[in-house]
This record gives C-alpha cells, sequence and structure tokens, in this order.
C-alpha cells in the first residue's frame, strides 16, 4: 500500500511525500501524484517514507522529474534511508538530480543555487 501526501508551503515549495513501497502495484498512484504537481517551480520529493523501489518505481520517478523540469521547475529528491540512497546511485540517479537527507537541505539546495542563477539539477 502507498499514500502520498502533498503539502504546498508558504515559502513555495511544493512537497510530494510518498510512504510505502513504490513497485508495480502503486507505481500509477505516484505517477498520477507526479503529474498534478508537474508546474510546481520547487518541487520537493521527500523519499524518506518509501522502503523499496523498483524498476517500475524509479522510472515514474524519473518521469515525474523529467516532466518538472520541461515544465520549467527545479526538483530536489531526499533520501535517507541507506538502502535505498545505494541503490539510487548505482543507477546514476544521483548523477540527474540533487539528492539530501533532509527536506530542511533541500530547501538550501534550492537557495544556493537560486541565488547563483543556476537550477540545483546542474
Amino acid at each position: 500500500m502507498l499514500t502520498i501526501e502533498q503539502e504546498h508551503t508558504g515559502d513555495g515549495y511544493t512537497i510530494c511525500r510518498p510512504v510505502g513501497e513504490l513497485d508495480a502495484f502503486t507505481v500509477s498512484q505516484f505517477r498520477q501524484a507526479l503529474a498534478e504537481i508537474a508546474s510546481s517551480s520547487r518541487l520537493v520529493i521527500d523519499m524518506s517514507g518509501v522502503p523499496f523501489v523498483d524498476s517500475a518505481g524509479l522510472g515514474a520517478l524519473i518521469g515525474g522529474i523529467r516532466r518538472a523540469r520541461e515544465m520549467g521547475g527545479n526538483v530536489v529528491v531526499v533520501c535517507n534511508r541507506a538502502s535505498l540512497v545505494r541503490t539510487l546511485r548505482t543507477t546514476g540517479f544521483d548523477r540527474i538530480v540533487v539528492m539530501t537527507e533532509t527536506v530542511e537541505e533541500a530547501k538550501d539546495a534550492f537557495s544556493k543555487t537560486e541565488g547563483a542563477g543556476a537550477a540545483p539539477d546542474n
């Protein structure tokens, strides 16, 4: 089972928090949630509540990031589970998007790069 929380903060961030396994059975729900918030200029995808991601889930995550970027937004992924971080690094995911351990670090990543005039995922 997967639940997805969405929060629009007063300081201009949209935070997507999937909670549960992200796999072939739950991927359509995740894909739909990301599509709904793809127009956000500052999107934080907080994966702290996700213990497992399979290839379908990873594909949905990458697709959501691509869609947000195509719409002019920036994305940072929060991931603090060692096993998931290892998986994402092994697949090269950390080379296409900024990864942080906390939501606060994600917000800092946006502010540092926006102040310098560059997207955080470049």
